[in-house]
């Protein structure tokens, strides 16, 4: 075999084993979705649920009512989610010490978590740095820092 052939099995080879690790990182048992319309905003990183139910978004923080940027997360969360059906994952911790869901929300196809630290609406707040998104939501946030989006507009 010629060591072009060689580079390129081994290639394949790498790529389906990628493909396939990936995969089931995405679609175990612990990523299970729970499917949650959400009737109202509270601030920029929590909802409420038409069951009553409150959730925080995990990885991010947001600014808290009267601090800058604000208004303007909030606005943002409300544009991303409110009245819309999401998509609620679990990570690591269940509930915070207010008794909030902790999760992360997608919304028509879009993590509404990164997307909020990657436009500069929120930055991450990361609990435990080896949950599955954490390196992603530092990247984002250092992207949006660097894009001068949002909170880092100053």
């Amino acid at each position: 075999m010629s060591n072009k052939l060689i580079i390129a099995v081994v290639l394949l080879i790498g790529i389906g084993i990628g493909l396939g690790t990936g995969y089931g990182l995405w679609h175990s048992d612990d990523s299970v979705y729970e499917q949650a319309l959400v009737t109202s905003v509270i601030d920029g990183d929590t909802v409420e649920l038409a069951d009553g139910r409150r959730v925080r978004y995990l990885g991010i923080d947001t600014p808290e009512s009267g601090e800058y940027y604000a208004e303007e997360a909030t606005a943002r969360n409300k544009e991303l989610v409110e009245g819309k059906t999401v998509e609620l994952q679990r990570g690591d911790r269940d509930q915070d010490e207010y008794g909030r869901l902790l999760r992360y929300v997608y919304v028509d196809g879009v993590f509404v978590n990164a997307e909020l630290i990657a436009q500069g609406y929120a930055k991450a707040y990361i609990f435990d740095p080896d949950d599955r998104y954490s390196q992603i939501l530092v990247q984002l946030e250092q992207y949006a820092k660097m894009k001068n989006r949002g909170l880092w507009s100053q």
